[in-house]
């Protein structure tokens, strides 16, 4: 069982940058890969980022490249997204997910573990 917590949304202007955080507890948390997706209202939850259980790999959706960069930090059981030049199209609820086996997968089904989400809105 994984527990997660997410935390650092906001609002900000176009061109600004959020560094959102989740808190992850739980016995497997370290050996499972996790990633973050968002929801925009209206829309289905979007794959955004991954990371493998070591860090070692990374992966982004098209939309994201370049602006956002997804980390991890095993020993403080966090991943982080660094989001940078946010456009009003970033708006969204932003979900950590885990899944516990270490390599990253884009679909929603592949998660076993979801946080509470955290809302990050830009405007323009």
């Amino acid at each position: 069982q994984v527990q997660l917590v997410e935390s650092g949304g906001g609002l900000v202007q176009a061109g600004g940058s959020l560094r959102l955080s989740c808190a992850a507890s739980g016995r497997t948390s370290s050996s499972a890969a996790m990633g973050w997706f968002r929801q925009a209202p209206g829309k289905e939850r979007e794959f955004v980022a991954g990371i493998s259980s070591s860090g070692g790999s990374t992966y982004y959706a098209e939309s994201v490249k370049g602006r956002f960069t997804i980390s991890r930090d095993n020993a403080k059981n966090t991943v982080h997204l660094q989001m940078a030049s946010l456009k009003p199209e970033d708006t969204a609820v932003y979900y950590c997910g885990a899944r516990p086996v270490p390599w990253v997968r884009g679909g929603i089904a592949d998660y076993d573990y979801w946080g509470q989400g955290t809302q990050v809105t830009v405007s323009s």
